[in-house]
């Protein structure tokens, strides 16, 4: 009826609910946006047969490899702490899930106060308030208990291995080590840091591993950050005979970082890079959307595309350096393997 898209996405720290319309559909579509989340029912006939498509998503991650690689490294990563759940969940706790546990999940977590709402595109920001304040002004307020919070995970997972043996053609390989919590005020240093580790075609893991030696198709390294806490990620999917080669060049780049740091060309390089990102992705109004919330959820303000840039540019080699000394202290990381696995467990 609306000509739009309505969809719905959880990370491990947020759920987001939008809807993207013409401008002219607006009203209507934010009326039904917010009748889904006010209002929704939960008929337990529709629980069971939701909970068959979630059981399937879970399956089908099971069944793809360099998806699954992913899930095992952050579950080993985390391990001991709530972050280690994959956010499809478990599949013996999604088997259990019902509709009274669904309805108590959103009373208890659905408040005023956990609520960001967020916009982008051709609107008016007085009018839009003015839409939220008629939808939202009649939820009930919190009773002020506090919802329980976790402690932020402490990794000790240095030299812990999972693996997972399948007869497949390649060998699926994650290895990380720490990272940074979304808001460190040194997270544009470790933005470049990543791009010139494995963050693009120019990176020094695709260039020595893929290009110059032959060893993966596919090669990259990838920042997993939370509100509290974050990982840095490597991804390999390589031959298993190219396997020790591979992690061999993984480990020695590392060695590099600590020792000579980055180079004045790869910082300059690193830092286009990543305003052109930037510029880019803020062409697309649900990246925009989205990135408005994620800033109130983590600065509890707006940050500008202009603020970014000028941060970016604003990065030192001798920031980044210090930053690669203090994250790769140990080539014993943590590892998960997903294959024909040429080691032992």
């Amino acid at each position: 009826m609306l000509g739009g898209m309505s969809n719905a996405f959880t990370s491990s720290e947020y759920t987001c609910y939008y809807i993207t319309v013409l401008d002219d559909r607006l009203e209507q579509a934010f009326d039904l946006l917010s009748d889904l989340f006010l209002n929704s029912t939960i008929p337990q006939d529709e629980v069971v047969r939701e909970r068959q498509v979630i059981l399937q998503e879970i399956a089908m991650v099971e069944d793809t490899p360099d998806d699954l690689v992913h899930e095992m490294f952050s579950s080993l990563f985390w391990r001991g702490h709530g972050l280690a759940n994959p956010v499809l969940g478990r599949t013996e706790v999604v088997s259990a899930m019902d509709s009274e546990k669904l309805a108590d999940f959103v009373s208890t977590n659905y408040r005023p106060e956990r609520i960001v709402i967020a916009v982008a595109g051709n609107i008016d920001h007085s009018d839009f308030v003015d839409l939220c304040r008629d939808r939202f002004e009649a939820m009930p307020a919190s009773d002020g208990s506090l919802i329980s919070r976790c402690l932020p995970p402490r990794p000790d997972v240095f030299g812990a291995r999972r693996i997972v043996e399948r007869p497949l053609e390649q060998v699926h390989t994650v290895l990380g080590t720490f990272g940074l919590p979304v808001a460190s005020s040194d997270r544009y240093n470790h933005l470049i840091l990543n791009i010139i580790l494995g963050g693009n075609m120019s990176s020094r893991l695709f260039q020595e591993i893929r290009e110059k030696r032959g060893l993966a198709y596919s090669v990259y390294s990838y920042l997993s950050s939370n509100s509290d806490c974050g990982f840095t990620a490597i991804y390999l999917g390589v031959d298993p005979d190219s396997w020790s080669e591979a992690l061999e060049v993984v480990n020695g780049e590392f060695a590099k970082l600590r020792g000579n740091g980055i180079k004045n060309a790869e910082l300059t390089g690193a830092a286009e890079y990543a305003k052109n990102s930037i510029y880019l992705a803020a062409e697309n109004m649900e990246v925009r959307m989205t990135s408005l919330a994620k800033n109130e959820f983590s600065f509890g303000r707006y940050l500008a595309v202009e603020e970014l840039t000028s941060a970016i540019a604003d990065v030192k080699r001798d920031g980044v350096n210090e930053l690669a000394r203090m994250i790769f202290v140990d080539e014993n990381l943590p590892i998960c393997v997903v294959g024909p696995v040429p080691i032992r467990k």
